[in-house]
């Protein structure tokens, strides 16, 4: 079967990798900003179906795979950030507290969706000082990860607990999508 992510993240093609060692990358334009949803769980679903369905229309004979990442902290979901400021904001939210990372999944087979999941792991920060929030702003890399940390990086030291698939927190369930890939013979 050939295979397509749509998907522009560097993290998550890397994890596809460790199911897939041969895809083709495709990233969606569909308008994101168009999605509503209920809970967090509906949007990060919504959004990995929106991506997927617009890159399998293109591509109707390839087994396509959608996903988006979101991080919700007491029912706020926290997107990439905007500019240094919404990062600092962020991470201050997360200092000392819990929150859930959150990434939708749908696989397209044939242009149609044939399966929607999600995958929900809860992460703890420690407390975090304001020269650590501005050390890691300026680090760079909060701005294009959903929550403006990147647990796989500098944001690993802040990380005192994790309940849950830790590669979903990466931004990929590498289990969760190739138990949902084979379970269809997919893979």
């Amino acid at each position: 079967m050939k295979y397509i992510l749509a998907s522009a993240s560097p993290r998550r093609r890397e994890l596809f990798s460790l199911i897939c060692p041969e895809f083709d990358v495709v990233v969606s334009d569909a308008d994101e900003s168009s999605v509503s949803a209920g809970s967090p769980e509906e949007l990060c679903m919504q959004l990995a179906a929106l991506k997927c369905r617009s890159v399998a229309a293109a591509y109707p004979d390839r087994v396509v795979i959608g996903a988006d990442t979101i991080v919700c902290v007491d029912g706020e979901v926290l997107g990439k950030p905007a500019d240094r400021g919404d990062a600092v904001r962020m991470l201050e939210m997360l200092s000392g507290r819990s929150h859930h990372v959150l990434t939708g999944l749908c696989i397209c087979v044939n242009g149609e969706p044939v399966c929607s999941d999600h995958c929900d792991t809860e992460v703890v920060f420690k407390e975090l000082s304001a020269s650590e929030i501005e050390d890691y702003v300026d680090s760079g890399d909060p701005f294009d990860k959903a929550g403006a940390y990147g647990i796989q990086n500098g944001a690993a030291k802040f990380c005192r607990k994790i309940d849950g698939d830790f590669f979903n927190v990466v931004g990929l369930p590498v289990n969760k999508l190739y138990e949902l890939l084979r379970e269809r013979s997919l893979i």
